[in-house]
């Protein structure tokens, strides 16, 4: 067995300990004050110090001198929805832990100590990084534009989150994708400006309801007709809102639009488009549409060459057939944030499936794993690091 493995089993209870804590707390966003006073401690507890970067970040060290750097990154937050799990350490305080980023501070946490207690024999240096915010796709930026890619400067980035509730989410199953992991996301709000008139007096007033209408459906060309066959982006208007009464015209009616975007490319040229599409179209009916990009994060697009080495270091923990490169997933994921600077890796290990009694998914509010994962995590997270750096000693 892996020696990182076997020792995690050893340190299970209190790997479970620390997620069981951290879940109980269902604190989100950058509101994290018990949540970074747990790891924070526990950091310390194992001999490493933690730094906070950015609103709610952790950072922390570990092995010394010269030599190639690897960042290991898990999320923290959680989501506003009541919890419905039913565990006896189920949040109370009307959010819930309910994407697993419980269970990814608490396998980096015993990533950190597995790692600790073998400092001597890191032929570089381990960043960790706890990220806040995953959830508003803000976090990782966060912590990017107060200075976590700084001293020490990383050479690569190794993310994971945990899968649950489909088909290959079977205990230690670990699925990665060799470039695009996850779309872009992008949230854009379109206002459109009119006049209000008497319904009886139309031609006294331009229709702001009727200018979205016709904005929404020009919008759907985008797809049909400017983005290739071979090329995937979905574009929807999810919300419009507008008007004040069955008998006038409305003044002013806003859009409320997703993109999502397999490339760089693709979302650079749908974002212009919108634009574009909205302000014309507004214009030729004579009113005007202001356009706001809300928040967005691009694509996650992993390195190839460092994604299939960081498999081949999980297949030094499980068996190499549960170690499998897949197609993207449609989601969003704010690692992508990192992606934009330095070669990444990102990672999902399977923490139950259907057929192992865990039928609800991400996002559910009765969502439950399989706790053995975390160790497993753990022991991930420490032999990804290891080996990277003795991949290129020199």
């Amino acid at each position: 067995m892996n020696k990182f493995y076997a020792r995690a089993q050893e340190l299970e209870e209190a790997i479970i300990a620390n997620r069981r804590a951290l879940h109980s707390y269902g604190e989100i966003g950058f509101e994290l004050p018990r949540t970074l006073e747990r790891i924070s401690g526990e950091l310390r507890r194992y001999g490493i110090e933690p730094k906070q970067v950015g609103r709610a970040g952790l950072t922390a060290t570990i092995g010394s001198g010269e030599g190639p750097v690897i960042l290991l990154r898990a999320d923290m937050d959680g989501l506003p929805m009541p919890e419905q799990s039913g565990l006896d350490f189920a949040a109370q305080n009307g959010n819930c832990q309910s994407c697993g980023h419980d269970c990814h501070a608490a396998m980096l946490l015993g990533a950190a100590r597995l790692l600790k207690e073998r400092e001597a024999e890191l032929p570089g240096r381990v960043k960790l990084m706890f990220q806040p915010a995953e959830e508003l796709l803000a976090g990782a930026q966060d912590m990017i534009d107060h200075g976590i890619l700084e001293n020490p400067k990383p050479d690569a980035a190794v993310g994971m989150h945990i899968s649950v509730g489909t088909p290959d989410s079977g205990l230690g199953q670990v699925r990665y994708a060799r470039r695009t992991a996850t779309f872009s996301g992008d949230a854009v709000t379109v206002t459109v400006h009119g006049k209000d008139a008497h319904g009886s007096a139309p031609q006294a007033g331009v229709d702001a309801i009727a200018i979205a209408a016709h904005i929404t459906l020009a919008l759907q060309q985008l797809i049909a007709r400017e983005i290739s066959c071979g090329d995937n982006a979905v574009l929807i208007v999810g919300k419009i809102s507008g008007g004040t009464s069955c008998n006038t015209l409305a003044g002013q009616a806003v859009l409320e639009c997703s993109v999502r975007a397999a490339t760089r490319e693709t979302r650079e040229f749908l974002k212009r488009r919108l634009k574009e599409v909205a302000e014309g179209t507004a214009q030729t009916l004579r009113g005007r549409a202001e356009v706001e990009y809300v928040y967005g994060m691009p694509p996650l697009v992993n390195d190839p060459q460092l994604s299939d080495e960081i498999a081949a270091a999980c297949a030094e923990v499980v068996p190499a057939e549960q170690v499998v490169a897949v197609e993207p997933s449609f989601g969003a994921e704010d690692f992508s944030a990192l992606s934009e600077h330095l070669p990444t890796a990102f990672l999902t290990v399977g923490a139950g499936s259907p057929e192992e009694g865990y039928t609800h998914g991400m996002h559910h509010p009765a969502m439950r794993v399989d706790e053995r994962v975390l160790p497993l995590g753990a022991a991930l997270y420490a032999q990804a690091a290891l080996r990277y750096l003795e991949n290129r000693k020199k």
